[in-house]
């Protein structure tokens, strides 16, 4: 027998008005957008839902924490430095927001041909085949020195590289998040998978002082975390991988050692929301009485966005 289409007219109906529903005119629509606008203006213009709430959020949290003296932690992948954005989180270090810095191997190398020649990151496709990816002298011989240098003083790496690329005079220092955060007296963290940055090519790296140096970041971060509970900030930009893995392992260590970090704060902003990040930073960690917020978009557009939303609410 031929299957015929169902009649409707069985189904049962109910009046809107007592229907609950997610997105309200009054509660979550934009407000009115005009020439001329404040930041502050128009952040509270955002509609009250999905990204614009959570970059409002986290605004929030930025804002509280501070004003309770919690830690406000950054966490970075090479590509925001591509992007430009030192001089937007340098503001933020200089005004006092950001209490921590750290990053994957790639960002620091960026950030110290920055300092020394205001340019960076080579066509790798273009040099790859002729065998010259990766290998200029000054990158390779100076990072390398400076962390031979450092660990020999006890430092890491990158307390070791911004301390070296304040002394040396590198002419635009003044670009260097690492020279930035040895000059204001704040943690600077720099965590290395070996084999994975050009300097790791070159002769004049030592596997043992590499594996010490970031080591030593590795413990200095773990204390960083473990301050976080209570009102602290973590925010995790662009870094797919390296920084969401050592992350959660800091986070498992001072849970282990009883500090109990929880009501905090996480937030990871990136073009593209992977799984570490969104598993080991935003979902993992707040588990507990903690919030996660995602924030997808351009880092040359969200990170100024953020900052501007910060310095304005904090009056900076």
């Amino acid at each position: 027998m031929k299957i015929q289409p169902i009649d409707l007219s069985g189904v049962t109906t109910y009046p809107i008005a007592s229907r609950k529903n997610k997105v309200s005119l009054e509660r979550d629509f934009a407000g009115e957008i005009g020439a001329g606008m404040t930041v502050s203006g128009l952040l509270a213009a955002l509609p009250n839902q999905l990204g614009g709430e959570s970059l409002n959020a986290v605004i929030d949290a930025v804002v509280k924490a501070r004003s309770k003296g919690k830690p406000v932690v950054i966490a970075i992948g090479g590509h925001v430095i591509k992007c430009g954005l030192q001089p937007v989180l340098k503001r933020l270090i200089d005004a006092d927001i950001i209490t921590a810095c750290a990053m994957n191997g790639s960002a620091s190398i960026h950030d110290y041909e920055i300092s020394l020649i205001g340019e960076t990151s080579e066509d790798v496709g273009a040099v790859l085949h002729c065998g010259t990816f990766g290998m200029a002298e000054e990158t390779g011989r100076d990072i390398n020195g400076a962390l031979k240098a450092g660990v020999a003083e006890g430092l890491g790496y990158g307390e070791a590289l911004g301390r070296f690329i304040v002394a040396n005079g590198n002419p635009h220092r003044e670009h260097s998040l690492l020279a930035a955060c040895h000059e204001k007296g704040i943690p600077a963290t720099v965590h290395v998978a070996v084999g994975t940055d050009i300097i790791h090519q070159h002769p004049a790296c030592d596997g043992a002082v590499l594996g010490q140096a970031t080591f030593t970041d590795f413990r200095l971060f773990t204390r960083v975390v473990a301050g976080l509970g209570d009102g602290g900030v973590f925010i995790n930009i662009g870094s797919a991988v390296i920084m969401p893995e050592v992350f959660l392992k800091a986070l498992s260590i001072a849970q282990n050692m009883g500090f109990h970090v929880d009501h905090f704060t996480t937030a990871n902003f990136d073009m593209t929301q992977h799984y570490r990040p969104l598993q080991n930073v935003v979902k993992r960690p707040t588990a507990g009485d903690s919030r996660g917020l995602t924030i997808t978009g351009h880092h040359e557009i969200m990170i100024p966005l953020l900052a501007a939303g910060i310095l304005d609410r904090v009056k900076m």
